[in-house]
């Protein structure tokens, strides 16, 4: 439960007292509030900036009703670790009972209260009841994981007032906190924590892939050390299947450790319990593993991490550049190219981040024009290429070097039209292609394992449409699918499942919107371990082109500046790497900290590999 805030000015008599010495804002618990009339919303303040700390007031001698729910609601929107202040609102027992953890409901807007007639008032002015509502945006569970959510929102709060002190107390609240989106926003805020694919290893190393599990912590409730309680209770429900932790069950911080910061030379020691005490070095290399690339993600400047036992004794030690060879981490490999197709429909490339238009053909046969392409993809390691013939029927894979044939189709499409063929193919980091035939009397999802072999067919069972495009993750444990209905179109993100023994996929399944917003989506490409790059349109909109993470929530920072009729976008999981479209006027580049910049006019089908 908590207040909205906007821009504007709080009405008296809630105040937002600011001394900027310290850079402590303090919010007024108790607006005033009449025990019956109109429908209000709780007053919005201003959105403060990152740094500063907001602190909840308590209870004033005498609040009325109206004042204790009021202030209540602002209390749980401050920084306040365990929502002590917040509890004072609440009677005793109320106090114990709740459990601020165990959701966050947010809503398009402040939270609005109206008192209830029906309950309390005249027959008993000792008892009230209030009604929050509002619409729902979203819902964080117990677990941190954010999931879009619509509909209405109601709950009641009910009040006692003591009969000896004439103070008002909340005894009866839903669990867990409700707040505006905005106050959301300037509260929580996404990070990535990381696990280890459980049937997927890249090359023949069998070096594991780091998966992102995006969670929601507080920003200013010290952030680090819930990521790491984050971490060491496992992934979120609906990545599970898909993934395993090096960290022994039970394994918790140690008792007694209830903060944890770098030391200066960027440096972490975690103790942990009795239950990592006995973990042997690779294991202990993959929990510290999991443990930096999770805590990077949140502060880029950590180095690296020591794990300690509950005897004091070091487990290990690890730094970034053993972390890297360890686990295979999609974010930390940037491409050496940037592939497209030139004007005679051949695969060509130029260099990743150089600022150069000069394009040449990649060796082998694709790049001889051997077969005129419509789309294609490069492997991440770059060695090998697939294309898709001009008209959509045929799939090809062949080697990216020099003397490479182009060999006969791996898949073959009998659908009647161009737009009823095969999809872009699309690779993960353990070398497998995927494609998908949009055949609409044979629809498949199809994997050809290391790019070669006899196509598997993978079940989507809960798919609500038809396949439009599909991309899969670099950890080939969550795949992309544009689906289109009705004419709409909405991107879903699906978890591959695959056999425990063969490691083959079966499914891909529990799909879930990431663009609840739009109708239309033109294209999209991973642009992140959790993040993808989207070209949609809302109802009634234009065009636009937005970052969205897997689980739908908004990442911060600015949307990508327009560019007129994208008809595809190519982006990396190294966010560094700039973004490509292919739009009215060719193919263009957005460089970081620049604006659109032309590659070059004739092209089309831009990809990085993946």
């Amino acid at each position: 439960m908590g207040a909205d805030r906007e821009g504007g000015v709080r009405r008296p008599p809630v105040r937002a007292v600011a001394y900027a010495a310290c850079g402590v804002v303090l919010l007024a618990g108790c607006a005033s509030m009449p025990d019956s009339g109109d429908l209000r919303d709780v007053e919005s303040t201003p959105r403060q900036d990152t740094q500063v700390r907001v602190f909840a007031v308590p209870p004033r001698e005498g609040a009325s009703a109206g004042d204790i729910v009021q202030g209540f609601l602002e209390a749980l929107t401050s920084d306040d670790p365990n929502y002590d202040t917040a509890r004072k609102y609440l009677t005793a027992h109320a106090a114990r009972q709740w459990r601020p953890e165990r959701s966050a409901t947010v809503l398009a807007d402040g939270p609005s209260t109206q008192p209830d007639p029906l309950m309390g008032g005249r027959d008993d002015p000792h008892n009230l009841t209030y009604t929050l509502a509002g619409v729902r945006v979203a819902t964080v569970d117990e677990q941190q994981a954010y999931a879009p959510a619509a509909g209405s929102y109601s709950k009641k709060v009910h009040l006692t007032q003591d009969t000896k002190s004439g103070q008002w107390r909340i005894d009866g609240l839903p669990q867990g906190v409700v707040m505006g989106k905005s106050d959301f926003q300037r509260n929580y805020t996404s990070v990535n924590k990381y696990y280890l694919a459980s049937n997927t290893s890249v090359g023949t190393s069998g070096q594991p892939v780091a998966v992102a599990d995006p969670v929601f912590v507080r920003k200013r409730v010290d952030p680090m050390t819930q990521m790491v309680r984050s971490l060491l209770k496992g992934p979120t429900r609906w990545l599970s299947p898909v993934v395993r932790s090096s960290f022994p069950t039970g394994t918790e911080l140690k008792k007694g450790v209830s903060s944890l910061t770098p030391d200066d030379q960027n440096r972490l020691t975690v103790p942990l319990n009795d239950k990592a005490s006995r973990v042997g070095a690779a294991k202990c290399t993959e929990m510290a593993t999991q443990l930096l690339f999770t805590l990077q993600n949140l502060t880029p400047t950590l180095d690296s991490v020591k794990l300690r036992g509950a005897d004091g004794r070091t487990l290990c030690d690890l730094n970034e550049e053993k972390a890297q060879a360890i686990a295979w981490h999609g974010s930390a490999r940037r491409p050496d190219f940037l592939y497209f197709l030139d004007s005679k429909q051949r695969l060509v490339r130029i260099p990743g981040v150089d600022t150069g238009t000069s394009a040449l053909p990649v060796p082998g046969a694709l790049g001889e024009g051997a077969a005129p392409l419509r789309s294609v993809a490069v492997s991440r390691d770059e060695h090998t290429a697939a294309g898709v013939s001009s008209d959509g029927k045929s799939l090809y894979v062949t080697s990216v070097a020099s003397g490479g044939s182009l060999g006969d189709p791996v898949v073959v499409s009998r659908g009647a039209t161009e737009h009823d063929r095969l999809t872009t193919p699309t690779w993960d980091a353990r070398g497998d292609l995927w494609v998908a035939d949009r055949d609409p009397r044979n629809p498949r999802l199809l994997l050809l394992e290391q790019g070669a072999g006899r196509p598997l067919t993978v079940r989507t069972p809960e798919l609500p449409g038809r396949i439009k495009d599909i991309r899969v993750a670099a950890d080939g444990v969550r795949m992309a699918l544009v689906v289109e209905k009705d004419g709409k179109q909405c991107l879903l993100i699906g978890r591959i499942e695959r056999d425990d023994k063969s490691g083959q996929p079966l499914a891909v399944l529990e799909m879930h919107s990431a663009t609840p917003g739009l109708e239309e989506v033109t294209a999209m490409s991973w642009a992140g371990d959790s993040r993808l790059v989207v070209v949609g349109r809302e109802q009634g909109g234009v065009q636009q082109m937005r970052y969205v993470q897997v689980d739908g929530s908004t990442p911060e920072g600015p949307a990508p500046p327009a560019v007129t009729g994208v008809k595809a976008i190519a982006a990396s999981e190294d966010e560094q790497v700039p973004l490509v479209a292919y739009s009215e006027d060719g193919i263009v580049r957005l460089p970081s900290g620049a604006q659109w910049q032309k590659v070059v006019k004739e092209g089309s089908a831009p990809v990085y590999p993946g």
